[in-house]
């Protein structure tokens, strides 16, 4: 269900209580279907594309306090738990603090609410996405190599496709994420708006702060911050896994989460 003005979802489950799950960087909602098919069964499950990704629609910019306001546009009546890795992770944040009423409880993974140092280690791939001439791509093949050398791992290269898409006559491709504001305002995507939320009250509710034991993402040092904007955060660490919890460590991770949950 979308609208011109309203970002993508996909809903799954039929009773219980909200549960809404915000993707990273380059990704769509659907990449939590692993883990949100398992939540469904006691709860109703809403994937958000994020703002510039998927089929939600392209904004002339990018900034976490709008994309927190689009995410809680898109939320349905009541409070609801809030999942988010990564950038979505961030946007989750944003979101409970600026709209706490909205938000019965948070889950944030393998991220932190700080700033990294990390824009320049996603330009290549924009750049390559960017470079490619998809208006004479033949098939998805061409596009897996003509990708390789900016991303050599297979897995990640995958990731990256995956936002390609066929044209709806069928003659062409297209990205589905707004690669031209993602690459200008990879900065901010990486960064944390700390100056405009001075002054916002931290959010009291309940905050599971979930990290791979394998990731650099969230370090220790990172725990004052979240504990100045989030008072009742509780970490858990799942063994091997990197970044990616939900998809390196699926059944660990949605243990995890169902615990929070009361399940």
């Amino acid at each position: 269900m979308t609208s011109p003005h309203s970002l993508y979802a996909t809903t799954l489950g039929e009773q219980g209580s909200w549960v809404v799950f915000c993707h990273g960087l380059f990704g769509q909602g659907k990449n939590w279907t692993q883990v949100a098919k398992v939540v469904a069964q006691r709860h109703r499950v809403l994937l958000l594309d994020m703002p510039q990704h998927g089929r939600s629609p392209w904004t002339p910019d990018f900034d976490y306090l709008d994309a927190a306001d689009q995410v809680a546009a898109a939320l349905p009546d009541g409070p609801a738990a809030v999942v988010g890795h990564s950038m979505g992770g961030k946007i989750a944040m944003v979101l409970a603090l600026r709209h706490p009423e909205r938000v019965e409880r948070l889950c944030a993974v393998d991220i932190a609410p700080v700033a990294y140092d990390s824009a320049h280690s996603f330009d290549r791939y924009v750049s390559a996405m960017r470079g490619l001439d998809v208006a004479t791509l033949t098939a998805r093949a061409d596009a897996d190599r003509a990708m390789t050398e900016a991303a050599p791992d297979p897995v990640v290269r995958g990731f990256l496709l995956q936002n390609l898409r066929r044209s709806e006559d069928g003659t062409g491709w297209h990205w589905q994420p707004n690669l031209e504001v993602i690459g200008d305002r990879l900065d901010v995507i990486t960064g944390w708006p700390a100056e405009e939320l001075t002054g916002v009250a931290p959010y009291e509710g309940p905050v599971l702060w979930v990290r791979g034991d394998r990731s650099e993402h969230v370090r220790d040092e990172d725990a004052e911050a979240m504990a100045a904007y989030f008072p009742r955060v509780r970490k858990v660490t799942v063994k091997g896994s990197g970044h990616w919890v939900h998809s390196e460590q699926p059944a660990a991770f949605t243990s995890v989460v169902q615990q929070f949950l009361g399940d």
